[in-house]
């Protein structure tokens, strides 16, 4: 057997959370000295130990955690579980990673007012473009980011199912949703005829007259700056958005810090 020192060092936990453990019932001791009061332990504790320790850390509470091991789990139904909890928390610290992206770009927003740089825009029509698309819905435009990337992911896995090699750029583009969110159209161009199949849209985007176009250069977590300084252009030049703008895939390497976007938007002189 183990004295709890013993146990703690083998465990890597501390003495106090030993005994804490006892107190709550999560894990008691396997022998009490009754002279001494001594805690003793014995090898095969330290699996609920791990199990403890694995379950803890993963976020549960300690009521959790004694209900999980009373109802005596399986060792492969602890691993799926596990495996679950992680893959939640991994989502929820990419989301996490994904708003601080998003604040420092508001407050990089924050630090231009009142500047106006107004060669970085250019008027220009734009033709009609064919694109085969996949759409899906957003809350808002600050959770646009988990719903579009998958969709352009099964977006060229059907093209390539389907032998249809994309002839330009991706193009995307949202409208509002009936709900109140945002209807996301993550688009390709492409040179074949027009179809619907299976949610897979061949489409014709109409020309647009006039639009008021800006390069973003980085990830389009970072776009909120570059967006609002083409709403200054637009409004300090006389013109009315008519809707959301496009955004054009120019360059996607794998590093999306260093994409970069033309942002289309369709102006009319107010």
């Amino acid at each position: 057997m183990f004295t709890i020192g013993d146990f703690a060092r083998h465990g890597r936990v501390s003495v106090r959370m030993l005994r804490h453990y006892d107190a709550t019932g999560l894990l008691r001791p396997a022998h009490v000295d009754p002279s001494t009061g001594y805690r003793y332990y014995t090898a095969a504790q330290l699996a609920r130990l791990n199990r403890v320790i694995a379950l803890k850390d993963l976020g549960f509470t300690l009521q959790q955690v004694q209900e999980i091991l009373d109802e005596k789990v399986t060792t492969e139904e602890l691993r799926a579980m596990l495996r679950l909890r992680r893959a939640e928390l991994e989502a929820a610290m990419t989301a996490t990673a994904a708003r601080l992206v998003q604040v420092e770009a508001r407050l990089r927003s924050i630090e231009s007012e009142g500047q106006m740089p107004s060669n970085d825009v250019v008027l220009k029509s734009l033709p009609s473009v064919r694109v085969a698309e996949l759409t899906g819905v957003a809350p808002d435009f600050d959770t646009i980011g988990p719903v579009i990337q998958p969709l352009y992911g099964e977006l060229f896995r059907r093209l390539e199912g389907a032998a249809i090699a994309p002839s330009g750029p991706g193009i995307a583009y949202y409208e509002d949703a009936p709900d109140g969110g945002v209807l996301i159209h993550a688009g390709v161009e492409v040179a074949v005829s027009l179809r619907e199949d299976d949610g897979l849209r061949i489409v014709d985007l109409p020309p647009v007259e006039r639009a008021a176009t800006i390069v973003h250069r980085g990830s389009m977590e970072t776009v909120l700056p570059t967006i609002q300084t083409l709403g200054r252009w637009i409004d300090a030049n006389g013109y009315r958005s008519t809707g959301y703008p496009r955004e054009v895939n120019l360059e996607c390497p794998d590093n999306h810090n260093e994409w970069v976007t033309e942002l289309q938007e369709p102006v009319t002189k107010a």
